[in-house]
């Protein structure tokens, strides 16, 4: 029989009423030949971007109550939470916006050419067709904006594919209201639920990455659940597309000059940014190399008042909150490890924010001290304390691919085109999907320019999951050759009745 699934008060870890079952294989491929039967309704542009919007108008009437059951499951507070889903209508919105222009479709057509060379040219005309079916898996730290109305939803909603997401144990009630929220502006437009189902259950999940009729994956999550999903995705015997996004470092370098100019402000937007929603953000920042000296020294002292002055706060679960401590401790075990202000328990729930020390040099040595190099999830960062440029370049050579590097430069290095900060952004660009002079890396705008995604183990791909091109991912291109023009697709005919964009001999249209 499955198991009840019970909504959980992270503040207390006790059960608080049960909302759901987990799915059982059956249960799972009901609902994923649901959401494959739903295909052809969602091929028409026009209703699938007002469903879009509809979604999002319901999410907002509904935001009271999507807010207190959130909050309930998940302890991120009212504020973290009306921003949330200020976030997820926006995404929702925005891409009702892309599907509306017709962009994504990327249009290219040539027409025949017999004097083309090396050899003459057919009449070839490209544009992208949804992949199908989409498995979302939601996230634990954003039970709105990465998880069943967030943007890995949104965007495959957009793309035309049905999606059937996989809700997470930190949220199911929530996960429960969203759902019924999405299907109701579903059932607006004549649309069938199926457009969008969820399952529980950690079977269910792998049940789910492999039904033959999903044709691709989005998960927000761990390294080890991450990778245990994205090995059964490649070993189907039709394997799938996995974008996952999974584990990030989030390195940030302080150069000499930047501390010295401005150390009280660096350490006290250090504190901000990684002690943000208790340290569970994704792109929290998580090794700093800061110079030994007075600068550096000045940067710590900011740092540790500013951590000292920070609110406790409660992990999403008891599992996650015995992992933080227990990587804590882990780490300032290590030799030369110093913990200026100690992270870990407060309380029977919540957990304290702190840092620790350790000379690059440790870093830069070999493996010894290689935990110091993998996420912590928690409110907790780790400063290595580098005595020239060489320990800098070393310590960035054994990094793993991460979200996002930041560096904080002077004044006088940030306005020079050649030197130290040229050398320091060819460094660390290989390792990120977004690089920052200056400023934290917490925060990620919704923004046609934005890249969230990185080198593994930030990432399984090179897609982003923010911003207009995370459609690309549940989509795939289509050439017809030689086609007649009453046989092609009304995006490809010459008349071009639906007025898009297109890309024809070369050209730009419309």
């Amino acid at each position: 029989m499955a198991a009840p699934v019970w909504s959980v008060d992270p503040r207390t870890g006790k059960q608080r009423e049960q909302v759901a079952v987990e799915a059982t294989a059956e249960e799972v491929d009901r609902t994923v030949r649901a959401a494959h039967a739903a295909r052809d309704a969602l091929a028409d542009r026009g209703l699938r971007a007002a469903f879009l919007r509809t979604a999002a108008d319901l999410l907002d009437e509904a935001g009271e109550f999507v807010i207190e059951a959130a909050d309930a499951e998940t302890a991120l507070g009212p504020g973290r939470l009306t921003g949330e889903l200020a976030r997820t209508t926006y995404q929702l919105r925005s891409f009702a916006r892309i599907v509306d222009e017709g962009g994504f479709l990327d249009i290219v057509i040539d027409h025949a050419d017999p004097d083309a060379g090396p050899v003459p040219r057919p009449d070839l005309r490209r544009y992208k067709v949804p992949l199908g079916v989409v498995a979302v898996y939601a996230a634990s730290n954003f039970p709105l904006a990465f998880s069943v109305p967030g943007g890995d939803t949104a965007s495959a909603l957009a793309a035309g594919c049905p999606v059937v997401v996989k809700a997470h144990p930190d949220h199911p009630g929530t996960s429960e209201v969203c759902a019924s929220v999405l299907r109701r502006a579903a059932a607006r437009h004549g649309l069938p639920e199926g457009v969008v189902g969820l399952v529980h259950g950690f079977d269910a999940g792998l049940e789910l990455v492999r039904h033959p009729l999903v044709a691709a994956a989005g998960f927000t999550g761990s390294v080890r659940g991450g990778r245990a999903l994205f090995d059964a995705a490649a070993a189907r015997p039709v394997p799938i597309p996995f974008h996952g996004e999974l584990g990030s470092l989030n390195p940030v370098v302080v150069t000499e000059s930047a501390a010295r100019e401005r150390a009280e402000d660096l350490g006290a937007g250090l504190a901000a940014s990684m002690t943000l929603g208790a340290g569970q953000f994704c792109t929290k920042p998580g090794l700093v190399l800061a110079p030994t000296g007075e600068a550096g020294d000045a940067l710590v002292e900011s740092l540790t008042k500013a951590v000292s002055d920070t609110a406790e706060g409660v992990l999403l679960d008891l599992r996650m909150r015995e992992a933080f401590v227990a990587g804590v401790r882990d780490r300032a075990a290590l030799p030369g490890v110093s913990s200026p202000v100690t992270p870990g328990e407060s309380g029977e729930t919540a957990v304290a924010g702190g840092f620790l020390t350790v000379p690059a040099a440790r870093l830069a040595a070999g493996d010894d001290h290689a935990l110091l190099l993998e996420e912590c999830f928690g409110p907790v960062t780790v400063v290595a304390r580098y005595e020239d440029e060489a320990e800098v370049t070393a310590v960035i050579g054994r990094l793993s691919g991460s979200l996002t590097a930041t560096v904080h430069l002077g004044d006088a290095e940030a306005s020079e085109s050649g030197g130290r900060a040229a050398r320091l952004l060819a460094e660390l660009t290989p390792l990120a999907g977004r690089v920052l002079v200056g400023g934290w890396p917490t925060g990620v705008a919704v923004a046609p320019a934005q890249h969230h995604g990185g080198p593994y183990p930030a990432t399984t791909s090179t897609s982003t999951s923010v911003g207009g091109t995370a459609i690309e991912r549940w989509l795939r291109p289509v050439t017809f050759q030689t086609t007649p023009d009453a046989l092609l697709p009304p995006e490809l005919r010459d008349a071009n009745p639906l007025g898009l964009a297109r890309r024809v001999n070369g050209v730009r249209e419309g």
